[in-house]
């Protein structure tokens, strides 16, 4: 059997942040992103693992010198044994490990690199990375060894026999396994112990840290010698842009790259912001830099010193900051060297703001604040006074810093498709940014939260194609309903009075753990029990209750009730009912038990809607 090199899966890993934890017997994705990680066990050009092939001795020896701490060359002038010459391919990893007293050859004198292994040659050679000699058992060989090698947990995922040869699957497990067994010397796990990488609190291989570890860059595309510093070619690398899988020609000026030899793969990001500095601390060696309202890290030496009192851009001066992973600063350019950095969404702000001139000084500018296509905030000074909150704008970067536009509404409309990727006849592009508004505030949503929805144009609030006619950035206006506000109203108290024209309404409700009171004279006809609000800056344009729906089961993020099905919000809260009290809890904790469950949902699924809330009795 043939295993690809998850390149995608290690490239969604990094680009979300989360990687699944090992369980008791270890997926083969877990162990090969992390042994890939590690450079112990990679794929051939064509990214085959090749599971299922025999390992030779000469094989299994690069893999043990790979997981050891020992740096080994790529070229030696010593013939470790007589069939292992210097000029063998082999030969600086067999010579390494026989100095080290990992492996020894033959009583005849030879070390027959060809031959296959066996897995109790292995597990030898193993249990010595892990500080154990030949003094540490007695009895007959192998049987301690063997004994050692069960109680370690070596054996997880491997079946065979001692005597039988071990395929690359069963040395990817023994390596893998091998990372979290106690070194003998130390008595803690040989990752951290010995090749000095973190585990989780679980005590697994933390997968995500492996590849934070061995990554290399940033670079930014278009920098003098920036392919230099990349060390193998790019053009058969895997690439991954923004979190899609794409190759090297989609690279263009002022990306920023990072890479991994041992996995031969590019990662590629193009996030820019543009405004005026707020704020360099400290201003001798930076360590973050403030632009428009938000605050960054600064990654690269580059950048630090572009913007120290030795570099190009002070306090006030207009940028654009490049972005790198976890949206750090990889570099720095003036606005008209870069191209994009606009920004367009919502005003949800239109509050004066204090700055910093070049010259030290402090002065007050009308300012506004926008929700942005890409979910994050920024804050730029503006000449306009009149910028109302829930506007649309564009923010255009210029030689003097951010002008702020009004943007136009636009007329779009159709069913997006199941898998997310089209909206009527026109493609989302692989960076698309989608933003969905209600009043002065809104979420951000990804393409697969419409998937199967029909939008109408009254939904569109404004489109952006790019240079492929693909939808590149969009506003919706309360398509999904994800913005608003769910949660149990737990007492209610009405007064409507013809006679005495009086009105008054008081609704206690919990949302997320909190308790809040709505008071005044507006009366919602509304009744305890899970609940939608939807508000326009302070005002409550509408309180209602949800729709109820026994639920049988939950597999995931969907509920089904008899012979329907309905999705679960990500965001749903979960409420345990005790004595009729509401007691935050999760999915996990109420599924699977003696719960009843009750789904309450806003509307139906192919209008965006979803179950908001579910409640456990």
């Amino acid at each position: 059997m043939k295993k690809r090199v998850l390149s995608a899966l290690l490239a969604a890993a990094l680009t979300l942040s989360l990687v699944t934890p090992a369980l008791a017997v270890t997926s083969q994705d877990d162990a090969a992103q992390a042994l890939a990680a590690l450079d112990i066990m990679t794929g051939d050009e064509s990214g085959n693992l090749n599971l299922s092939a025999p390992v030779t001795r000469a094989e299994f020896v690069k893999m043990l010198m790979a997981a050891s701490p020992i740096s080994v060359g790529d070229v030696t002038y010593v013939s470790p044994y007589p069939d292992v010459p210097a000029s063998h391919w082999a030969a600086p990893y067999v010579e390494a490990a026989v100095t080290a007293g990992y492996v020894t050859g033959y009583l005849d004198g030879t070390f027959r690199p060809s031959n296959t292994i066996t897995l109790a040659e292995g597990v030898v050679m193993a249990l010595r990375l892990l500080g154990y000699t030949n003094e540490d058992f007695s009895g007959s060989f192998p049987a301690g060894q063997m004994a050692m090698y069960r109680t370690l947990d070596l054996d997880e995922g491997i079946t065979i026999g001692q005597n039988d040869t071990m395929t690359r699957q069963d040395a990817m497990y023994l390596f893998y396994n091998l990372l979290t067994a106690p070194s003998k010397t130390t008595g803690q796990p040989y990752l951290s112990s010995v090749l000095g990488y973190s585990l989780t609190a679980d005590g697994d291989v933390d997968t995500l840290a492996l590849l934070n570890g061995t990554m290399d860059g940033p670079v930014v595309v278009g920098e003098v010698g920036w392919r230099d510093k990349i060390p193998f070619d790019i053009s058969k690398a895997s690439v991954t842009r923004n979190g899609v899988v794409t190759t090297s020609a989609a690279l263009t000026d002022n990306d920023v790259v990072y890479w991994s030899k041992h996995l031969n793969a590019l990662w590629v990001y193009t996030n820019k912001i543009t405004g005026p500095i707020q704020a360099i601390t400290p201003a001798s060696a930076p360590t973050s830099v403030t632009v428009s309202g938000k605050s960054y890290e600064i990654e690269t030496s580059t950048a630090a010193y572009a913007l120290s009192d030795l570099g190009t851009f002070e306090v006030g001066d207009s940028v654009t900051l490049l972005l790198g992973r976890d949206g750090k600063v990889a570099a720095v350019a003036a606005p008209g060297q870069t191209s994009g950095g606009s920004v367009c969404g919502l005003v949800v702000s239109n509050v004066p703001q204090q700055y910093t001139d070049k010259n030290g000084n402090d002065y007050t500018a009308a300012s506004v604040t926008i929700l942005a296509t890409d979910g994050n905030t920024y804050t730029y000074s503006t000449e306009r006074t009149s910028v109302r909150t829930g506007t649309l704008v564009q923010a255009v970067p210029t030689e003097n810093g951010m002008e702020v536009k009004n943007l136009s509404s636009a007329s779009l409309s159709g069913k997006v498709n199941a898998d997310g990727t089209k909206l009527g006849g026109r493609s989302f592009a692989s960076n698309v940014e989608i933003l969905d508004t209600y009043g002065d505030h809104g979420v951000r949503v990804y393409p697969e939260r419409l998937a199967g929805m029909e939008i109408t144009e009254s939904m569109v609030r404004y489109y952006l194609l790019d240079g492929n006619g693909d939808i590149s950035r969009l506003i919706l206006k309360d398509a999904t309903g994800d913005m608003h506000t769910y949660g149990v109203i737990t007492s209610v108290s009405e007064v409507n009075s013809s006679a005495s024209m009086t009105t008054a309404g008081t609704y206690v409700y919990d949302t997320a753990g909190t308790t809040k009171t709505i008071s005044g004279s507006t009366v919602y006809n509304v009744k305890t029990g899970p609940f939608m609000m939807k508000t326009d800056g302070e005002e409550i344009d509408r309180l209602t209750n949800l729709t109820e729906v026994k639920i049988t089961s939950v597999e995931g993020t969907t509920a089904y009730a008899g012979n329907r099905q309905y999705a679960i919000w990500d965001d749903a809260l979960v409420y345990e009912v005790r004595d009729g009290k509401y007691y935050l809890t999760s999915l996990a904790l109420v599924t699977g038990g003696d719960y009843t469950l009750t789904g309450w949902y806003d509307k139906d699924q192919t209008d965006g809607g979803r179950i908001r809330v579910i409640l456990a009795k």
